[in-house]
């Protein structure tokens, strides 16, 4: 299972988030995004500037 950055909320396997460089991960998520083109709508709206896949709801 992968792990969600604390900060940025980017969905990562390993030790530390390749975006913010944070090491404060979780496993305790909600809910997947996938970001193909950071332009979209949605992408503002939920404030995600780079592609990748988001968990939407960090706990």
């Amino acid at each position: 299972m992968e792990s969600a950055c604390k900060i940025c909320k980017r969905l990562v396997e390993g030790s530390e988030c390749p975006v913010c460089k944070s090491k404060e991960l979780t496993k305790n998520w909600k809910s997947i995004i996938i970001i193909f083109d950071p332009d979209c709508d949605i992408a503002r709206k939920v404030g995600f500037e780079l592609p990748g896949k988001y968990a939407l709801k960090v706990l």
